[in-house]
């Protein structure tokens, strides 16, 4: 099992930047693809982005692609995303989450979850 703790959120304005970092503990990091999702008051969770086990690949959804960077530190044991250009639809509680075998987009197949941390974007 890995456990995962988020931190970076906080209330920015339109146009600024934020930095959250997932880190975890508990089994061999680099065994897991990691993702973020985020859920905004009355929505479902919705993925925005993924990296690889290596690093090698990730993936964006179209909504934060061209504003956000997904890196990992399998030394560190961390994975950052960096968000820039943030809107206020980018308002929402992000989690990171863990997976063993094939990246998916779908929130149901991951079985290890952060906490989660609170991004608020002021227009």
């Amino acid at each position: 099992q890995v456990q995962l703790v988020e931190s970076g959120g906080g209330l920015v304005q339109a146009g600024g930047s934020l930095r959250l970092s997932c880190a975890a503990s508990g089994d061999t990091f680099s065994s897991y693809h990691m993702v973020w999702f985020r859920q905004a008051p009355g929505k479902d969770r919705e993925f925005v982005s993924g990296i690889s086990m290596s690093g090698v690949s990730t993936s964006y959804a179209d909504s934060v692609k061209g504003r956000s960077t997904i890196s990992r530190d399998n030394a560190k044991n961390t994975v950052i995303l960096q968000m820039n250009s943030l809107k206020s639809e980018d308002t929402a509680v992000y989690y990171c989450a863990a997976r063993r075998w094939e990246m998916r987009t779908s929130a149901q197949s991951y079985p290890y979850w952060g906490q989660g941390t609170q991004v608020t974007v002021s227009s």
